[in-house]
């Protein structure tokens, strides 16, 4: 009797799904070409025109797999908003450290322009996207998706108020309002350019941000008072 229940509590172990923190290396591979493959469907079809049957073949995995790692769809959205805001804030990174000057902050404006150029102005912003869709429809999707658009801003807050407290930006400017204004620049500028097929609509909507920042620079020599 002892080495049948050994037995089978093994089996019920073995076939027990892992958290996420607690994923074998394969099942990790596994999982995250799930995650991949619905993130490129959904932002390429949106996510109401994606099954999980797309998924599954994009992914080349089977239904038990799928499921073996989310339990429906919905599940899967809500990873793909983290997989979404990890790979459209990572590949600002290396910029983001270099927010706190005008001209670091016009080195990101060339870099979103040049992304789109590159994208043939196609897609637009996926965490947009996935908004979208998803806001009124999903409470906690919106509420992710918030999240993500936040950690955006606060990027872009940062650097605003690294340059104000070395005086470079006069006191009275308000980096939280900086920061949001470019942000709904950038995101207002994507709408555009993917609509017009033409970058310009980003380029145009950045400048105009950068510029009401560039207002609020103190002149060299002067205290800011």
């Amino acid at each position: 009797m002892d080495c049948q229940f050994q037995n089978r509590y093994a089996e019920i172990v073995a076939s027990t799904p892992r958290r996420r923190g607690e994923l074998t290396a394969k099942g990790k591979r596994t999982r995250d070409a799930i995650v991949a493959a619905a993130a490129e469907l959904m932002f390429r079809n949106g996510v109401v025109n994606t099954t999980v049957e797309d998924i599954r073949d994009a992914a080349g995995v089977s239904s038990s797999q799928v499921y073996h790692y989310f339990s429906d769809k919905t599940a899967l959205i809500y990873a793909v908003i983290e997989y979404q805001t990890d790979a459209v804030l990572g590949r600002q990174d290396p910029l983001f450290a270099t927010l706190d000057s005008i001209e670091g902050l016009r080195r990101w404006r060339d870099f979103l322009v040049d992304h789109q150029r590159h994208m043939r102005c196609r897609g637009g912003c996926p965490l947009a996207s996935l908004g979208h869709e998803l806001v009124e429809v999903d409470g906690r999707a919106r509420d992710e998706l918030a999240a993500s658009f936040n950690r955006w801003e606060s990027n872009i807050r940062s650097g605003l108020e690294a340059m104000r407290r070395r005086g470079e930006l006069a006191p009275h400017a308000d980096p939280d309002d900086l920061a949001l204004a470019t942000l709904a620049a950038v995101q207002g500028g994507l709408v555009l350019t993917q609509i017009h097929r033409n970058i310009r609509p980003l380029a145009t909507a950045v400048d105009a941000a950068l510029t009401l920042i560039e207002s609020h620079l103190v002149p060299v020599g002067c205290d800011g008072q």
